[in-house]
């Protein structure tokens, strides 16, 4: 009968420290510090796949077409928050647009 006791004792208090914890999670910071650390994920991931596209469109051939999409990465890069990228690519989006007879400020 003790033994009954204690671990129903033992159930309760676990489940009131998990119960407090789900709580300090939502409640205290958690939920929003891995909702940043998703979203940052997929604008890299984002900026990536632009980086893809520029180099499919660079092996096409198209000089328009491959300055368009060096802007699209600059672009990726600064939704991302990454100014090294962002920078570098603005870069090679300038020297795209001189490929392609255009000029940018």
């Amino acid at each position: 009968m003790e033994a009954t006791k204690n671990t129903g004792k033992t159930k309760t208090i676990i489940s009131i420290l998990v119960f407090i914890g789900i709580i300090w999670y939502f409640l205290g910071g958690g939920l929003d510090s891995q909702v940043a650390t998703n979203m940052q994920t997929i604008e890299n991931q984002v900026a990536l796949d632009a980086e893809k596209q520029y180099e499919i469109a660079k092996n096409g051939g198209d000089k328009i077409q491959t300055y368009v999409q060096a802007g699209m990465v600059a672009a990726a890069y600064l939704q991302a928050k990454d100014e090294v990228n962002y920078n570098k690519w603005k870069a090679i989006e300038k020297e795209e647009a001189k490929n392609a007879g255009m000029t940018i400020e």
